[in-house]
């Protein structure tokens, strides 16, 4: 039987990260440096060591993500669960804002219109923004979708994709898109992700720029 460690809630944090790093260590994994930060905090939201193998990150990803972001860049999601999870005290000190366009009524009343998703018309959405934007996809495979058509279509360029979608339906294929294009990324390989996980990612990254 596993036993009870007593520990101040405001170390709580601390240690489950010392404990990811034990289990990781026994299993002999070890993180490239600059990727561990955000690897073990989507294990910690999780608390799943897959994640440790199926991380995948671009040339320079984090460095180009961290530019982004002290530059001001902004955020979009697929979900309002994301946007909840993103902390937006510490994007908008860089002057970011999160976006999330998926409730918005007008959004609703075009997909249906279109007999397209929500998560498409919302990418249109994105596109338009007319700021530097880190997709933060973490729910619908079609969000991954449909920014690739848009690549194609209209010449748009993401400046990041943290894609990291959930389910059955597309969701590798969705994936592998970005894995073998030219735009920064995040990704996680395979059918594993979520909300919580595309959130977490976006605040790894917030965060080592306050540990930097």
């Amino acid at each position: 039987m596993e036993q009870i460690e007593y520990i101040l809630p405001s170390k709580i944090e601390e240690r489950s990260f010392e404990i990811i790093g034990q289990e990781l260590e026994q299993m002999g994994i070890i993180l490239p440096h600059d990727q561990e930060p955000v690897t073990k905090r989507v294990i910690h939201t999780s608390a799943d060591f897959d994640y440790a193998t199926t991380m995948c990150y671009s040339k320079d990803a984090i460095d180009k993500a961290l530019f982004l972001i002290k530059n001001g860049a902004h955020i979009v999601t697929d979900t309002n669960m994301a946007m909840a999870g993103i902390n937006k005290k510490a994007l908008s000190r860089f002057g970011g804002e999160v976006h999330c366009f998926m409730a918005d009524d007008d959004v609703a009343a075009e997909a249906k219109a279109r007999q397209i998703t929500r998560a498409s018309v919302s990418m249109e959405r994105a596109a338009q923004l007319n700021k530097k934007v880190i997709f933060a996809i973490g729910n619908a495979p079609t969000a991954l979708i449909s920014l690739h058509e848009l690549m194609l279509d209209s010449g748009f360029k993401p400046d990041f994709v943290i894609g990291v979608p959930v389910g059955f339906v597309n969701v590798v294929a969705a994936k592998e898109l970005f894995l073998n294009s030219d735009i920064p990324y995040i990704i996680s390989k395979g059918r594993k992700g979520g909300s919580n996980i595309a959130a977490a990612i976006v605040n790894a990254l917030l965060y080592m720029i306050g540990d930097r």
